[in-house]
């Protein structure tokens, strides 16, 4: 009987601990129990933790409660390795994931993705010249990790998702109709991956793209889509401003509802199979970048629009079938700064016109059929004419030359101030204390740069100041070298940050999830650029992580004057 008693006793000592225990816990058992399961398969996690079994008590770095449960998941650049189990479909009240740029989280999209019911918006407040506004950001970003296989279906699922970033993973099939149940969707990015399969639009039985009435960005880009493009997706109702289809397999005409999407101003469909005549984007006032490059349009003339879009800044039309006189007017839109037509037929006198724009930074006619040049003093910048008959006599003229090689005098930030001073292999040379640190550093990408210029130091000078103003660093604790234009034409950029002075030799893990985290929150505005979609890549010190984020400053009531919304 007392053997018994002492048991008895034992038992309920056991469960009132364990019952004690769950009372102090600050996070709902459920949520704990999902975190838990994650915790077993990731390895290089953060070290908080491994210190607790309570995320929100005593809390778990990158985890955000509210009332107990799990509001808000971020562990961008964290270095994590394992898959995506399906464990993480057990934080149901979770309203914004973020594993962006882990590449070593591998392995399928897990299903339960779907029952994230509740992922929202976020929101920063970021300034635009002297305006405040507020700027939707991630709900979801699962941005350039290693993850493979296909997109679920059950991302449809997801009703309140207004941002969906998987860009720059190893995803492969067909982009699930499913995602155009996505009422609310602001911003969608399926770019670098391997999809495959037609762009899905709606059929009586089944939801497609066309029905994202609220979306403003299709980034398509760099995969192996195929198929023509459907002529549904231009829908008037639409009221996208970024169209990337870039660098597919797409075949047939472009429909001619295209000019019906008067918002665009970023269209790329270079690099495709698409035939037919060229589109007509007359109309389209807001396009301020165009690249129809590397198709197999019918051979015409200069269509009329190169003479009537006044916002144009960029017109790429590469390796085409453009044949006749080039007319002057393109050369006169008041922010025109490069005009990209090599390897197609123009013929006969160019002419620039009289009033060429001061913005005109590059034109590149080479390898056309061009016999003659008519030119005027008011063109000092670079125009490059290789490769045409007018070349033949004139071989020793400055147009005669090749002149669009990166240059050896580009941009880097100076140590001027730092003489002879050196540092370890693995340390650099802070340009504003000139103390050897451990940087953040890498690569940012600039998808479609708005000027040519890799030697204008006021450029990169108000670049490094934006970078350090907008994250929050030391003034001067920005490095920029090395800037090229890659074989995709993306303008690339070696960067450094620095930590202060006063902080020691390298940012601590907070410091960087905080920029890692305001970067691929879209908090971050370069200058003297419209908005257009970035990349950046870069390398954490612990692990050497590559990470990518993507970047937008837009909003429907302002405009874009010299880089800012105002």
């Amino acid at each position: 009987m007392g053997r018994r008693l002492l048991v008895l006793l034992t038992f309920f000592f056991f469960l009132f601990v364990a019952a004690f225990h769950v009372s102090l816990s600050a996070t709902d058992p459920r949520d704990a129990a999902a975190l838990r399961s994650l915790k077993e398969i990731w390895r290089n996690l953060p070290p908080s933790w491994t210190q607790s079994d309570d995320p929100c008590g005593l809390p778990w770095e990158g985890v955000t409660c509210k009332n107990s449960r799990i509001s808000a998941l971020g562990l961008s650049s964290m270095g994590l390795k394992g898959k995506l189990s399906g464990d993480i479909g057990g934080l149901t009240e979770l309203r914004s994931l973020d594993l962006s740029y882990n590449r070593d989280l591998v392995g399928p999209l897990t299903p339960r993705l779907g029952d994230l019911q509740k992922l929202n918006i976020l929101y920063s407040t970021i300034s635009c010249s002297s305006s405040l506004y507020m700027l939707s950001c991630f709900a979801r970003i699962l941005v350039g990790c290693g993850f493979s296989g296909g997109i679920p279906d059950e991302l449809g699922k997801l009703s309140e998702l207004s941002f969906l970033a998987l860009n720059s993973n190893n995803l492969t099939g067909r982009i699930p109709p499913s995602l155009g149940n996505l009422s609310k969707l602001y911003w969608l990015d399926l770019a670098d991956n391997q999809l495959t399969g037609n762009v899905p639009v709606s059929t009586p039985d089944t939801p497609g793209l066309d029905l994202l009435l609220k979306a403003k960005h299709f980034h398509f880009n760099k995969n192996q889509l195929s198929g023509p493009i459907p002529p549904r997706l231009f829908s008037p109702e639409m009221v996208l401003i970024h169209v990337r289809l870039d660098r597919n397999a797409l075949v047939g005409r472009i429909p001619s509802n295209l000019n019906k999407l008067l918002n665009i101003n970023e269209l790329n469909l270079a690099h495709n199979r698409l035939t037919g005549p060229l589109p007509n984007l007359t109309g389209m006032n807001n396009l301020n970048y165009v690249d129809l490059s590397s198709n197999f349009f019918e051979p015409s003339e200069a269509p009329t629009w190169f003479s009537t879009l006044p916002s144009l800044t960029t017109l790429v039309m590469e390796h085409g079938s453009l044949q006749g006189p080039l007319p002057p007017k393109i050369f006169s839109f008041p922010q025109i700064q490069q005009v990209l037509l090599n390897d197609n037929a123009f013929n006969g006198t160019l002419s620039m016109g009289d009033s060429i724009s001061p913005q005109l930074q590059l034109v590149d006619l080479q390898n056309n059929q061009i016999s003659s040049v008519t030119l005027t003093a008011g063109y000092t910048n670079t125009l490059i004419l290789v490769g045409n008959p007018v070349c033949t006599a004139l071989s020793n003229t400055n147009y005669c030359q090749l002149q669009r090689e990166q240059s050896s005098k580009s941009y880097s930030t100076s140590l001027a101030n730092c003489g002879t001073k050196l540092c370890t292999a693995d340390q650099k040379l802070s340009p504003q204390s000139c103390d050897c640190a451990y940087p953040y550093e890498g690569t940012l990408y600039f998808r479609g740069p708005s000027f040519r210029d890799l030697t204008d130091v006021n450029t990169f000078h108000a670049l490094e100041m934006s970078l350090w103003v907008k994250l929050g660093l030391t003034p001067g604790s920005v490095s920029l070298r090395n800037p090229i234009f890659n074989s995709d034409d993306y303008l690339q950029i070696q960067l450094a940050l620095f930590p202060p002075a006063s902080g020691g030799k390298y940012f601590n893990r907070s410091e960087i999830q905080r920029i890692g985290f305001d970067l691929s929150n879209q908090t971050y505005k370069p200058p003297h650029e419209r908005p257009c979609s970035w990349d950046s890549k870069r390398l954490l010190r612990s692990g050497s992580v590559p990470c990518c984020c993507s970047h937008l400053c837009h909003s429907s009531e302002k405009t874009c004057r010299e880089g800012y919304c105002v």
